[in-house]
C-alpha cells in the first residue's frame, strides 16, 4: 500500500487537487468531497498504467505540516471623498 500527499485548493469554481510526487496527476471538483474523490481515482489511474507498463512507483518524498500564527488582521481603511 502506498500513500501520496495531496494538496487542495480552492479555486473560483470549486476545487483543485495534486500530488507534488506524481508530476501531472490533477483533478478538480465542484465540492472538496469530489475533488478528493476525483483525485484518488487519478492517482489510482496513474498507477495502474505504470504497473502495467512494468515501470517504477514514485517514491513519497513529500510531508506536510500546518503552521498556526497569532498575527491580527489587518483593518479596513475606508476613505469617504467629499464632493
Amino acid at each position: 500500500m502506498k500513500k501520496y500527499l495531496i494538496v487542495i485548493e480552492k479555486t473560483k469554481t470549486g476545487f483543485s487537487a495534486y500530488s507534488p510526487d506524481i508530476t501531472g496527476c490533477v483533478a478538480t471538483g465542484k465540492t472538496k468531497k469530489e475533488v478528493e474523490q476525483n483525485m484518488y481515482d487519478a492517482i489510482q489511474f496513474h498507477l495502474d498504467g505504470l504497473k502495467e507498463d512494468g515501470l517504477q512507483l514514485p517514491q513519497n518524498n513529500t510531508e506536510s505540516e500546518m503552521l498556526v500564527f497569532a498575527v491580527a488582521e489587518p483593518k479596513a481603511i475606508y476613505k469617504v471623498k467629499n464632493h
